[in-house]
């Protein structure tokens, strides 16, 4: 049997400079949070053009800290989009508040503002979906910004303030992503002051790794000040003022906090990612574009927007199958793939479809309906920022195979003659 080349669905983009820094690092003596965490904040501040970042070891850590720093608690509820990942409303579940799940835009997969809008007049009228208490009081909104492509911050800004709610970026696949309303602005980053707060993800397949980490920025100071006090402990100095000769030995809790410090060995990663961090994007691309020259004319997909006032992260490469027109069911499509030697994955499985939130709140599949039936039909292809040119066109030589309907023997490399 002929090898077939093997495509990952992702794989790190990690440098010699990378692991020096982690030598550097492991020989310093300080391991934990310490000067390399408090460089990479101010990197990565600087690169958002915000006043103040806090590293974190998940984006999930942020998200929470930013939600506990903004005083949610039970009884309230917070807008969450349900095409994302557990994180976004787990954490609203760590304070007692309730996600109020919104549907997705179906071109860009983003959050559905008009259906954000009808959950809070559904609310308000004592007619909640499923089996949310009625007339609960929404406070904010977490939008994400999906595979890279940031959502209308403008719009996202106004709809906030029309109904009084704060906002908190999950950002964990926009960096960097940037955005504009019309040709001739200024981009604005992602964390440029686009929401109260913005929580990004270092996770090993995103597009800045540490291996697992995250980082908040935000531009109020009180809101800094409440999460970095609540990363470590509640306590009144953190180690690195404690132990470095710079504060000192004594301390008081202030506050019962959490354990979500970033060390400085993740960071002494970190840091040469963040100088990379538009090279990779560059490349990732590039790839993108290839897809696009290659996938252009395939019938049987739909391949991901991307606007030209936005500038894609492409953490992601999300296509859409015709289920109608490819004669075969997305897990057939996938298994296939794997068969012709390229990863692949779905992102996501709604929220409202999973055991937890449809036994817990009693969402159905038509309270989000489009995004129902938009994530059957999903399928992620691999893009990364050490992709090779022949790897994506592998990848989409395997795609178009799939796509003209060929016979599963014809997927299957055949053996070498004798």
């Amino acid at each position: 049997m002929m090898s077939v080349q093997q495509v990952p669905f992702f794989r790190p983009d990690i440098g010699e400079s990378e692991i020096g820094e982690v030598v550097d690092t492991l020989r310093s003596g300080w391991l934990t949070t310490g000067p390399k965490v408090r460089a990479f904040e101010e990197g990565f501040r600087e690169s958002v053009h915000a006043r103040y970042a806090l590293a974190v070891n998940s984006c999930t850590a942020g998200l929470h800290l930013a939600l506990e720093s903004l005083g949610i608690g039970p009884g309230d509820a917070v807008l969450v989009p349900t095409l994302t990942f557990a994180a976004t409303a787990e954490v609203v579940r760590y304070l007692g508040a309730i996600p109020v799940l919104v549907d997705c835009d179906p071109v860009t997969l983003n959050m559905d503002l008009n259906d954000a809008a009808m959950k809070i007049a559904r609310l308000n009228s004592g007619r909640a979906p499923g089996r949310l208490p009625p007339h609960l009081l929404v406070k904010g909104m977490i939008p994400v910004h999906v595979a890279g492509l940031m959502m209308d911050v403008d719009a996202v800004r106004q709809f906030a303030r029309e109904f009084h709610l704060w906002t908190v970026d999950d950002a964990a696949h926009a960096y960097p992503a940037a955005w504009r309303q019309n040709t001739g602005q200024p981009w604005r980053q992602c964390g440029e002051g686009t929401a109260a707060i913005s929580c990004f993800s270092f996770y090993a397949n995103k597009t800045i790794t540490t291996g697992e980490g995250g980082m908040i920025v935000t531009n109020d100071a009180a809101l800094a000040e409440r999460m970095r006090l609540m990363a470590l402990h509640g306590l009144s100095a953190d180690a690195w003022s404690r132990y470095s000769g710079k504060g000192s030995w004594d301390y008081q809790i202030i506050a019962p906090g959490f354990k979500y410090n970033l060390t400085d060995i993740a960071a002494a990663i970190g840091l040469h990612q963040l100088a990379r961090a538009e090279e990779m994007r560059t490349r990732r691309e590039l790839v993108a574009n290839r897809y696009y020259e290659l996938l252009g004319d395939v019938a049987e997909i739909e391949l991901p927007p991307n606007p030209s006032n936005r500038i894609h992260s492409w953490h992601l490469f999300p296509i859409k199958l015709r289920l109608d027109r490819i004669g075969i069911e997305r897990s057939e499509f996938i298994r296939a793939l794997a068969q012709l030697g390229v990863g692949s994955s779905v992102h996501w499985r709604p929220l409202h479809l999973h055991p937890y939130y449809r036994q817990t709140f009693g969402w159905r599949p038509d309270d989000c309906p489009v995004a129902a039936a938009q994530w059957e039909r999903l399928v992620s292809l691999p893009i990364f920022s050490s992709m090779t040119e022949a790897e994506v066109d592998h990848v989409a030589a395997a795609v178009r195979t799939l796509c003209c309907g060929r016979s599963r023997a014809a997927m299957t490399p055949a053996a070498p003659a004798n």
